[in-house]
């Protein structure tokens, strides 16, 4: 004999609100770890602007002339007698190395050709100027 039940089935259903709330906190910890971890390296320097300036590839060694005029590499203090072995050192075996100088833009114009001079005669550097973009106003004509 079978027994009869009255009482209708209830579906079976899955919620998917809290799967989506999960989902939404792992992208959203992926987003703001990926913006923390692609900040340039280097000090603070007002960079000049340069209208023309494009995104290049992230740089292999950053060379930094402060606004007092100390140069570092990877925040590491150089002076400029030693520049030149210390990106020798650290470019290493690699057939070609981008260096980029990042000069604040109040500095001597002097400086930043002597520093370019010295990361010159390391062989095989490319040599790259990092600038910003001008701020956007919000007039046209």
């Amino acid at each position: 004999m079978r027994v009869i039940d009255n009482e209708a089935e209830v579906p079976l259903t899955i919620n998917i609100l809290p799967m989506i709330d999960v989902i939404f906190a792992i992208l959203a910890f992926f987003i703001i770890s990926t913006l923390f971890l692609t900040r340039a390296e280097g000090f603070s320097v007002d960079l000049p602007e340069a209208e023309t300036s494009q995104s290049q590839q992230e740089a292999f060694i950053t060379v930094t002339i402060e606004r007092n005029g100390n140069i570092s590499i990877d925040k590491e203090p150089v002076d400029l007698s030693e520049l030149t072995q210390v990106v020798e050192q650290q470019i290493g075996d690699s057939s070609e190395a981008l260096v980029t100088v990042q000069a604040d833009e109040t500095i001597d114009y002097g400086q930043v050709i002597a520093v370019m001079d010295k990361l010159r005669m390391v062989e095989g550097a490319s040599l790259g100027m990092a600038t910003q973009q001008p701020a956007q106003t919000g007039t046209s004509k």
